[in-house]
């Protein structure tokens, strides 16, 4: 892995999906805000470049990964909508649950609760339209524009004029999701849990770190790879 502090954070997790977990260990957004270089990144995040560096060029590349950069988009876009937005929708209902009880019971004594359980309902109204958005109006164009290169044919303009402006929309509404869970980040202490937790306070916890890490993979597919080879993709065929 080629590093030096002018490559950026999205490209490094775009090579090796890896370098994610090391970005999230020094506090680095790698997803909505992965455009910037890593030393930009270090100085935003007041984490020393040499220390982020050693991590990075030390990172064991475990578990299995995907070379999502080289899959076909349609490929990819299945791929997000199979695995992130049915995990989102089976996750979200769950959550409503746990976030309802552990504010219930331990909102009086610890009120913070309270507002996460109100967030997450902020998150869940902001995601539910997103993936639909995405599922019949984003993913069939760009399935059709690949089918379209392939095939060597022509297709008319899309009634929304350009991808860009779906995907302008869909990375307002990644931001603003990133952007509520920072709060949750923030009202929990990156989720450390307090002595007196119940059971259902664990689960809670674990579901929404659970929720905001693959939240942030799914940023980072349709963000750094999926949108900018659309964009790239319908450049070529109407140019």
């Amino acid at each position: 892995m080629d590093l030096n502090k002018e490559r950026t954070v999205a490209d490094l997790v775009s090579e090796n999906i890896n370098t994610a977990h090391t970005f999230k260990k020094h506090g680095i957004d790698f997803c909505c805000g992965g455009g910037i270089s890593l030393e930009k990144a270090c100085l935003k995040n007041e984490v020393k470049l040499d220390d982020l560096l050693f991590d990075l060029q030390n990172l064991s590349d475990t578990g299995r990964t995907y070379n999502y950069k080289d899959w076909e988009l349609s490929f990819l876009a299945q791929h997000i909508e199979q695995v992130h937005h049915r995990y989102v929708e089976e996750s979200i209902p769950i959550l409503i649950q746990y976030t309802n009880k552990v504010a219930n019971v331990h909102g009086k004594a610890n009120p913070e609760l309270i507002q996460v359980k109100e967030i997450f309902v902020d998150i869940a109204k902001e995601l539910t339209p997103h993936l639909k958005k995405e599922e019949l109006i984003l993913f069939p164009f760009i399935h059709k524009m690949e089918k379209a290169v392939k095939n060597d044919e022509k297709i008319e303009r899309p009634h929304f004029g350009t991808v860009e402006n779906p995907i302008a929309m869909m990375e307002d509404e990644h931001e603003a999701a990133g952007d509520l869970f920072k709060k949750i980040a923030i009202l929990t202490n990156n989720y450390q849990l307090p002595e007196h937790a119940c059971n259902t306070y664990k689960a809670m916890f674990h579901k929404l770190q659970e929720f905001e890490d693959d939240l942030h993979l799914h940023i980072h597919l349709e963000n750094n790879i999926l949108f900018p080879k659309a964009l790239a993709m319908e450049k070529s065929i109407f140019s």
